[in-house]
């Protein structure tokens, strides 16, 4: 993959929501990954004066892709990019992906994840040091298992973070990072790097300021989906060490969907 720097830009939107515009440093063309909304992404890209190229859609919930359509209505050659698996559920769908396929738009080079757990036919973009992750890796945390199972979702994560260097910056659909620190604060509540960056996410949320993106070297460190191995996180669960990690995953998903 290309490793040429890029910038992005993040477009809050909704309640809690994420999109996010990538360019190639100092360029005026530009994509958008989870065009949720499609007024906070124009605006966006108004202001920036950029050239909106194409929407990388990870999956098919509406918070996700409810843009589309208004934008490819205001740009009419707008490219579209999704899975191939679930076509008619991305509108405005023009590219469709195959699980790990890789392309080439406004000047820079992704491959589509296959992530599959969330949904069926997730995918994470990743290029150019970073990963954008949709609802699959949150800041701290995973998305809810639901169409996949947790041994899919389990395998998900660990293929992301095992996929890139620790370098890469994780960049995430949704602001639950405090809350999800809150809850690795329970499973392991020895970890100091859980409670640094509760400490660093807390003064940035106080600022007005997003908690994305982490690295994966951070999500590592603090994330309990990816901390299955932990002694004290197993022992939290009353779980040993020749328990299989997917199912510590799940039973650490089904915990913290009740919590």
């Amino acid at each position: 993959m290309g490793e040429s720097a890029i910038e992005v830009v993040i477009v809050p939107y909704a309640a809690d929501n994420y999109a996010y515009l990538a360019r190639r440093e100092s360029a005026r063309e530009a994509v958008v990954v989870d065009a949720g909304e499609a007024a906070p992404v124009l605006a966006a890209v108004d202001s920036f004066g950029l050239e909106l190229r194409a929407v990388l859609s990870t999956h098919h919930h509406g918070d996700h892709v409810g843009g589309n359509a208004e934008l490819r209505r205001a740009i009419p050659s707008l490219r579209v990019y999704g899975a191939a698996e679930t076509p008619a559920r991305v509108p405005g769908l023009t590219d469709p992906l195959p699980p790990d396929g890789r392309f080439e738009v406004a000047s820079m080079q992704f491959v589509a994840l296959a992530v599959p757990g969330h949904t069926r036919s997730g995918l994470a973009f990743a290029g150019h040091g970073w990963v954008f992750t949709g609802d699959t890796l949150f800041g701290a945390g995973c998305g809810r298992l639901f169409e996949g199972t947790a041994a899919e979702l389990h395998g998900s994560l660990r293929r992301m973070v095992e996929s890139f260097p620790s370098t890469t910056r994780a960049a995430f659909g949704h602001e639950y990072t405090m809350q999800n620190l809150r809850f690795a604060a329970r499973m392991e509540p020895g970890n100091l790097a859980i409670a640094a960056r509760a400490a660093r996410v807390a003064k940035l949320r106080a600022e007005g300021r997003p908690s994305t993106p982490s690295t994966l070297a951070e999500e590592l460190a603090t994330n309990p989906f990816l901390r299955t191995k932990s002694p004290e996180l197993r022992a939290r669960l009353g779980r040993g060490e020749d328990d299989a990690d997917a199912d510590v995953f799940g039973e650490l998903r089904a915990l913290k969907d009740r919590s």
